[in-house]
């Protein structure tokens, strides 16, 4: 597998790694959280003007319409240093989801998001449907004036709190575990009978939950063909995955080196603890973790221009391996911590934070290995 760089991916993989050295300094991280602010709308125009948020949207929409290899440097940039910024949900899934919707709305809303004026997040969650994007409970139901009343229950909708339009899979007909018969539907934040229930998950990221009484949405609401939209969905939800497979091996990289410089540094005994034989044992397995997470991570980001069954099976076998290996990183960077590592005065606490949520948003490891099974075994 080839996967060298270009000149101009070189140059926006160190200007991603230099803006966000420059601007994610700990503490002003720390102050932001706990405004639970949903966004810093000064730095989201500053990834405007960069033109990370035209990334993956069409050049005739005002975007860039970049490879998903463009999309991974940057969310390598935004896991090494913690950002909060709704980048994947409204820049990396809406876009998907908004190209060749068939409406002037989705083309408006995604010249918006490339200009960084609009969040539009996708609200994928029932409460009872645990990661199956196919089990869609919610109902739509046509009315007299071609559009589509809209009632049930979303959960855990990604950086749902500073979300301006939702996009919402509700059922137009079968039972709500078929893949057929799921459409999409764009729902402005402010519409009558639209309930946004905001929350916070463990690694500060606003989230929210949707209850629909009966929300009234017009025809050009509507995005591509009425119940036929479920292989946009796992296609948007796929790219979201290997974006966040990005993320999360920024984050791995980043714990690795802060606890590689507190191994050499922190003495004990009158010597650095990073010269016992056991830490630097430990310290050696983290970071072929971390290779181990990047080269599948590689793959995955590979895998997206595959047909769809390989493309499911190598990105779930990249989510089962990296959420795996994530984990263990960042236990053992608070572990080796010691004590200060479970402190919010620290960094690393949090990134272990982000990395647990990071293992369960799109389905955990369990999830997904039992998806490689089922895919490898269909004929």
């Amino acid at each position: 597998m080839d996967f060298s760089l270009s000149e101009e991916q070189r140059l926006l993989r160190d200007s991603a790694q230099r803006y966000g050295a420059e601007n994610f300094e700990f503490s002003a991280w720390r102050a932001r959280a706990a405004r639970a602010e949903p966004l810093d709308r000064q730095g989201w125009g500053k990834l405007a003007d960069l033109g990370w948020l035209a990334l993956n949207v069409p050049e005739d929409d005002g975007g860039l319409a970049a490879t998903p290899v463009e999309t991974m440097l940057i969310c390598e940039a935004i896991g090494r240093n913690l950002m909060l910024e709704p980048f994947i949900s409204s820049c990396v899934i809406a876009p998907a989801l908004l190209t060749n919707g068939g409406s002037s709305l989705c083309s408006e809303l995604l010249a918006s998001i490339a200009a960084g004026e609009t969040l539009v997040s996708l609200a994928d969650a029932e409460p009872d449907g645990r990661f199956d994007l196919g089990y869609v409970a919610t109902q739509a139901e046509a009315i007299g004036t071609g559009g589509y009343r809209l009632t049930g229950l979303k959960s855990h909708v990604m950086d749902g709190a500073g979300a301006d339009w939702f996009i919402i899979p509700a059922r137009t007909s079968g039972a709500p575990d078929d893949a057929a018969g799921i459409s999409l539907f764009l729902v402005p934040s402010g519409a009558a009978g639209l309930v946004v229930e905001q929350s916070r998950a463990m690694d500060n990221r606003l989230n929210a939950s949707l209850r629909l009484e009966g929300v009234v949405v017009e025809p050009g609401a509507v995005i591509g063909e009425i119940g036929t939209e479920y292989g946009r969905l796992t296609g948007a939800v796929d790219a979201g995955i290997v974006a966040q497979l990005a993320e999360s091996v920024g984050a791995m990289d980043a714990a690795y080196e802060m606890t590689l410089a507190y191994l050499k540094t922190r003495k004990q005994f009158g010597q650095p603890i990073g010269t016992f034989q056991s830490l630097q044992h430990r310290a050696v397995d983290m970071a072929i973790a971390c290779e181990e997470a990047r080269s599948i991570m590689y793959l995955a980001t590979l895998s997206l221009s595959q047909p769809e069954r390989e493309r499911r099976r190598m990105i779930s076998a990249a989510k089962t391996r990296v959420g795996q290996t994530s984990l263990f990183v960042g236990r053992q960077a608070v572990q080796l911590h010691g004590g200060i590592g479970f402190t919010e005065e620290l960094a690393i606490g949090h990134y272990l934070k982000r990395l647990i949520m990071a293992d369960v948003r799109f389905g955990n490891a369990d999830h997904h290995r039992t998806r490689v099974a089922e895919l490898s075994a269909a004929k």
